[in-house]
């Protein structure tokens, strides 16, 4: 995968995290604790669903095949079998050099993937990374500067001030 273009770092993300969240969804497939039926829990409990990681997992899916079928369509390339959501990722991964070239298209590829690898991150509990940036804040002059690169901003993370700067910045 290309790091050059906007949404590689993000689906390199989807492609490593993914498998994490699908086994969050389903431990007793490896190993963890599962429900027998009708006799009561085997080994003793019961893992509880978590229905944010179904949600997460749904979604991502969804917007995955959503958005290969959307690069596709854009690009003019005929439709391909249905796959797994990491095969389907590298997939758009080795169209990134022709969606960059489109100016719709390669900011929508890369805010839906920036949008997918943040939802994973947060089912799996992974906190929100925030980058320390050089320079003052233009408001407060404080040396505050934060990017907070899963939402694509740059904010002042003085109590005081908390500005939101501009994209330009």
């Amino acid at each position: 995968m290309s790091e050059d273009h906007g949404g590689a770092v993000w689906i390199a993300s989807l492609v490593r995290r993914f498998p994490d969240l699908v086994e969050e969804l389903a431990p007793a497939a490896h190993g963890g604790p599962r429900e027998r039926r009708g006799d009561g829990p085997v080994g003793g409990t019961t893992a509880p669903v978590r229905l944010y990681v179904s949600d997460a997992v749904r979604d991502i899916t969804d917007g995955v095949v959503e958005l290969e079928e959307a690069v596709r369509e854009r690009l003019g390339l005929r439709p391909v079998p249905p796959a797994s959501v990491p095969v389907r990722l590298r997939r758009i991964s080795g169209l990134l050099d022709r969606i960059a070239a489109d100016p719709l298209l390669a900011p929508h590829v890369e805010e839906e993937t920036r949008r997918m690898a943040a939802r994973c991150a947060r089912a799996l509990g992974d906190p929100e990374q925030l980058v320390r940036l050089p320079g003052r804040c233009p408001a407060c002059d404080c040396v505050s500067l934060r990017a907070l690169p899963e939402r694509a901003e740059i904010r002042c993370v003085n109590p005081a001030c908390g500005r939101l700067l501009e994209a330009e910045h």
